[in-house]
């Protein structure tokens, strides 16, 4: 089984309905998912939202939260995946905010990410975020990340499931 085969198998079998909200990935997350065949049965949508006008109209990113904390942060990103939650017909919402590149965006260096994964379990939501670097060029980093973000649902969701991630 491959590692794409595994996760979609898990969110099926543990009837997960994931939505996405994808800013450097640009789709990137829900398309990996998506080449498994039956997947679809585990995929409510997925969001490409680039600019700060779509994340906020779409998942109700606060203008203050990309302003105070920018637009590759783990507070954007969180906001983006409660957002997703929110809006969706899904259980779980994961989404990622970052710099691709080629070029660095200020003074964060290509290839940072910022995830969030936000589940709805037992009427309470979860969250987790993390930052991570990774190499390559743009699309190498693109797809490095999509990978990331859908590895960690297991792990997260089983957390959540056995009472160790508080909820919010």
């Amino acid at each position: 089984m491959t590692f794409l085969e595994g996760i979609a198998q898990y969110l099926i079998e543990q009837e997960l309905k994931l939505a996405t909200a994808e800013s450097c990935t640009a789709g990137l997350i829900i398309s990996e998912l998506a080449r498994v065949p039956g997947s679809g049965q585990a995929i409510d949508c997925g969001l490409g939202v680039y600019s700060p006008e779509a994340k906020n109209r779409y998942l109700g990113v606060r203008y203050s939260t990309i302003e105070n904390f920018g637009l590759t942060s783990e507070e954007t990103a969180k906001e983006m995946a409660l957002g997703a939650l929110d809006n969706n017909h899904a259980d779980l919402a994961v989404a990622n905010t970052g710099v691709a590149g080629p070029d660095p965006q200020g003074d964060i260096p290509v290839g940072t990410v910022c995830f969030a994964w936000a589940f709805r379990h037992a009427e309470k939501k979860y969250l987790y975020t993390a930052t991570r670097r990774f190499n390559g060029d743009r699309n190498d980093v693109r797809l490095a990340a999509a990978h990331h973000a859908l590895e960690r649902i297991p792990q997260y969701h089983q957390a959540v499931l056995e009472g160790k991630a508080p909820p919010l």
